[in-house]
């Protein structure tokens, strides 16, 4: 009788048998992020690849893609030259001259580039609606001539 207790906490079918979970998945395997992927996604994304070049060459769809490598699309260049000077800064501390050099080259680069003009805003053209009320909040400019006092 102390098994049948036992047994009580088990869930059972219609037929008595114990109800088992089913230990198979259903569906296609979640992708799986890795860093080695973020790096290189940033890496491709800075060289130009467009993101269905970069989606095949990792074996998911472009919609899972932007879903988990959002960051590295957006500025995938960027986050490898910020990197790679971070790393030229850390050799430059240990006292590497061409390190130094390189550095400072990249830092004179960056500032040597202007500011981009900013280009003025150019004023959208009347719709005739927007015309007709215009035309209707000022009078036209010989109507004096056609009332008579």
């Amino acid at each position: 009788m102390a098994d049948d207790s036992d047994d009580d906490d088990v869930e059972r079918d219609l037929f008595g048998a114990p109800v088992r979970q089913i230990r198979e998945r259903w569906g296609r395997p979640s992708f799986a992020k890795t860093e080695e992927n973020q790096k290189l996604v940033a890496i491709l994304r800075g060289k130009g690849w467009s993101q269905a070049q970069i989606a095949t060459h990792l074996g998911c769809d472009e919609k899972t893609l932007r879903k988990h490598f959002s960051r590295e699309l957006a500025a995938g260049g960027d986050l490898i030259e910020a990197e790679a000077l971070q790393v030229l800064y850390t050799q430059m501390r240990r006292g590497s001259i061409p390190a130094t050099k390189a550095l400072l080259g990249e830092l004179e680069r960056g500032r040597a580039a202007p500011p981009a003009p900013k280009k003025e805003p150019v004023a959208e053209p009347l719709g005739k609606k927007a015309q007709a009320e215009a035309a209707a909040k000022a009078p036209p400019s010989g109507w004096g001539d056609l009332v008579r006092h």
